[in-house]
């Protein structure tokens, strides 16, 4: 079976993580860096991993702050936010080969379409991550909890598209790595499922500027979480899946054990970068209303989240 060779788009604490666990194991990996001067720490120091799977140092890698400086590559993985899709052709386009395939690692729902519609002729995966990390600093990386990766394919008019050989092949790649990949045969439902956990968590760190486990312990906000998931369950169902209360109960489990972590919008947040609020709360939105299901928790989340976006921003400025 031919070997990958591998791009990241966005060495942050997503692809920065997955990316250098794929060099360690081998495989051909090229990073995309949008800061020069990070592009020049890691051109001089490499990459350094911190992780409960083993703390490990990569003193070269082929990095780069220029796309047109790279090769063309067999799996092109995004992990910038969804708010630099816009971009996506300019960065994409230098690097593709006759068969690439584009692997979008964000949160979110409904952006496949957009990225689809600008490169007909190839295939669009989504990966959903489970996984708690982040970036402590030029090219340092922390990661703290968690590691899997959910795999489905994008198929127009959100039908379910199946395990493609490109999946298999992926998720052969990872699993040398110790990451361990689901792969899904209907990425829209995964979508869903991750909404479950990243409406409530995501939007709630912000607006109470709170961390996971803050939200957790205190009775009044765990069963806001709850209600907000519940919403979830109800858009899905309106834009055609199912998903079980019982999927909820394990959210909430998981969160119960996981690490006491801010969530990446938090994060944005506090950096007064933009926020994901479209991907992961009006389009989920806007479908469910669509399909004549109102989710007032949720509309209320993303109209403080616009709020508070938009202030903080203009405060930046």
């Amino acid at each position: 079976m031919k070997k990958y060779r591998y791009a990241i788009i966005g060495t942050g604490a997503i692809g920065g993580f997955y990316g250098a666990k794929l060099q360690q194991a081998g495989c051909d990996v090229h990073f995309l860096l949008h800061r020069h001067s990070e592009w020049e720490w890691i051109q001089n120091q490499g990459l350094r991993i911190e992780s409960p799977l083993g703390d490990f140092r990569l003193p070269v890698v082929n990095a780069y702050n220029n796309v047109k400086q790279m090769p063309a590559c067999d799996v092109i993985i995004v992990a910038l936010k969804t708010t630099q899709n816009p971009r996506l052709s300019e960065l994409l386009s230098p690097i593709l080969n006759s068969n690439s395939v584009i692997l979008l690692l964000q949160n979110g729902i409904g952006f496949e379409a957009q990225i689809a519609e600008q490169f007909r002729e190839k295939q669009i995966l989504g990966g959903l991550c489970f996984v708690c990390s982040h970036k402590v600093g030029a090219g340092h990386i922390r990661h703290l909890d968690y590691g899997t990766i959910k795999l489905g394919a994008y198929q127009a008019n959100h039908e379910a598209a199946g395990i493609t050989e490109a999946m298999k092949q992926i998720a052969t790649d990872f699993n040398n790595t110790g990451i361990p990949i689901e792969l899904s045969e209907d990425l829209w439902q995964s979508r869903w499922q991750k909404l479950v956990w990243n409406i409530p968590y995501n939007g709630l760190s912000v607006i109470l500027n709170a961390r996971t486990d803050e939200m957790m312990v205190n009775p009044e906000t765990r069963l806001l979480v709850r209600r907000i998931m519940e919403e979830v369950l109800q858009g899905a169902q309106a834009c055609g899946r199912i998903i079980s209360n019982n999927f909820i109960e394990n959210m909430l489990d998981h969160t119960d054990k996981m690490k006491p972590y801010l969530t990446s919008m938090k994060l944005d947040y506090d950096a007064q970068r933009p926020l994901e609020i479209e991907a992961m709360f009006g389009n989920p939105l806007r479908f469910s209303q669509q399909a004549g299901m109102n989710l007032p928790r949720i509309e209320m989340l993303y109209q403080q989240l616009k709020f508070l976006d938009q202030k903080n921003r203009i405060f930046k400025d």
